[in-house]
């Protein structure tokens, strides 16, 4: 059984990663909320196309690896980015999630739910960025989002 090649890839930034049979890429930090928004996709009648933890330093460079390595799956059509941000500030998150989506040019569905330190912040970054980027208030609601975009 060898490793997939996004694998060896996401660990080179020090991401974990772990590919699965869904079409909703998720970019997601710590292992337990990624753990819970695979669960939560699931409930909604979505599948998740991976595990990705990105830790807890989800700098610009890490967001736009992560964002390559989840569409280099051919079979992701959206993407759930569920971001808890106590260390990590929620302006510095969005403003990785806004460069490293003009970086790789995305063009699928994106749903972003941020909670944390700035997250209004983080937020109105977000909708002034001019990209397609969906916000979510919610673990829930950006899992019922993506899945909606997604089918």
């Amino acid at each position: 059984d060898e490793e997939d090649p996004k694998e060896i890839e996401a660990s080179k930034y020090d991401l974990s990663y772990i590919a699965l049979d869904g079409n909703i890429g998720c970019m997601v930090n710590g292992a337990g909320l990624a753990m819970a928004t695979m669960d939560i996709i699931k409930h909604y009648n979505g599948d998740p196309a991976n595990f990705l933890d990105v830790g807890g330093g989800a700098t610009k460079e890490k967001v736009t690896e992560a964002f390559k390595i989840i569409l280099s799956d051919e079979n992701v059509k959206g993407i759930f980015v569920n971001i808890f941000g106590g260390i990590m500030k929620c302006d510095i998150i969005a403003e990785g999630v806004v460069a490293a989506t003009k970086e790789v040019g995305l063009e699928l569905p994106l749903v972003v739910r941020l909670e944390g330190t700035n997250v209004e912040k983080g937020k109105q970054i977000l909708k002034e960025s001019g990209l397609n980027i969906t916000s979510a208030d919610s673990m829930a609601d950006g899992a019922q989002k993506i899945v909606s975009l997604v089918k």
